[in-house]
């Protein structure tokens, strides 16, 4: 029988009314008080290392639960983080950075309604996350309404429904009916990153490689904005991500945008660029706006979430001194 750890570190599922709106309060070991059904498939323990609302998650308690992950590795078959859903795009896409060589399943979930309501949405995610951490695909992953996703396109599109959570540009991993695994057959899992992934990591141990620069901004290109942003940005931040206009169209003429763009990356900061669009990615080879941007040696976001972007662009500044470096690292969708 395997051996799972539940991971507790606050959020909905674990929140109670606390006179002032919801609250986290509960501890792993009563959240596992709710599903005592689980117990019959696999040996299972709780540890609750935080508890605090999603909303104030940061790099440094991302970092605690990767840290948890590598302490407890060698006792355990699989690991399951719960987590609120506010932030579990960012801690998911961190972890899948951080958290290098794993052979085993790492599976992020959460609920929209805590784990105390009788209409909760928590007992199943919890559930099927705990199943497929026993299934032993390795990697990093997000169990919710049923879908299992990649931890690196992870993300949130509702705020109340249950179906809160989306996976952006990469398949599904699997669908959980009835207590059953449905793998989804677009996937040859024996070359996905999880799989190929395993295959290299024969012979290596986990690591979990910290470090991280939160000098970073997330600019959103509107219509009218003007270029004092980026002047602040030149002498206040290490790096720049730009959420451009559908396939990565930032603005050059009157308020020219793609200049400043340009004196940032002259003045060591490294800009990604991205686009506001959730699917299919930028394209600057396309319009002649994204030709004159390519020239300034950006970042090429591609298909990649924000939310992946921003953390990538987080560990790269506090692991790369070269611009080139820390291009390399983050367009290599495989890292």
């Amino acid at each position: 029988m395997k051996r799972i750890l539940l991971i507790a570190t606050g959020g909905t599922i674990a929140s109670s009314e606390s006179g002032k709106g919801l609250a986290p309060s509960i501890d792993a070991e009563k959240i596992l008080s709710y599903i005592p059904q689980v117990r019959s498939i696999c040996q299972l323990e709780g540890l609750s290392i935080m508890s605090v609302d999603s909303t104030n998650m940061n790099p440094s308690l991302i970092t605690k639960i990767a840290e948890t992950v590598a302490d407890k590795y060698s006792h355990y078959d699989g690991f399951v983080v719960t987590h609120g859903t506010d932030t579990m795009g960012y801690s998911a896409a961190f972890l899948t950075c951080m958290i290098k060589n794993t052979g085993k399943p790492v599976v992020i979930t959460g609920s929209q309604h805590s784990i105390e309501e009788p209409d909760t949405d928590a007992k199943k995610n919890l559930t099927d996350a705990i199943r497929f951490a026993c299934d032993g695909l390795p990697g990093i992953f997000a169990a919710f309404d049923g879908l299992i996703i990649d931890g690196a396109h992870l993300v949130k599109v509702k705020t109340k429904s249950n179906d809160a959570f989306e996976s952006v540009n990469y398949p599904v991993i699997a669908r959980i009916n009835q207590d059953k695994i449905e793998y989804n057959d677009e996937i040859d899992f024996k070359n996905c990153r999880n799989k190929a992934g395993s295959k290299e990591r024969e012979g290596s141990t986990l690591s979990v490689e910290k470090g991280f620069c939160q000098d970073v901004l997330i600019l959103k290109m509107f219509p009218g904005i003007g270029t004092e942003i980026f002047d602040f940005a030149k002498t206040h931040y290490k790096g720049v991500v730009i959420e451009g206009y559908g396939t990565g169209g930032i603005p050059d003429v009157d308020n020219d945008i793609v200049s400043k763009i340009r004196e940032l990356v002259e003045s060591g900061i490294a800009v990604v660029v991205t686009t506001q669009c959730m699917y299919e990615g930028i394209d600057l080879e396309i319009y002649k706006v994204g030709h004159n941007l390519s020239k300034c040696n950006v970042i090429n976001g591609k298909d990649m979430t924000t939310e992946l972007l921003v953390m990538k662009l987080m560990w790269a500044l506090a692991h790369f001194n070269k611009l080139d470096e820390i291009k390399k690292y983050i367009e290599d969708e495989m890292q």
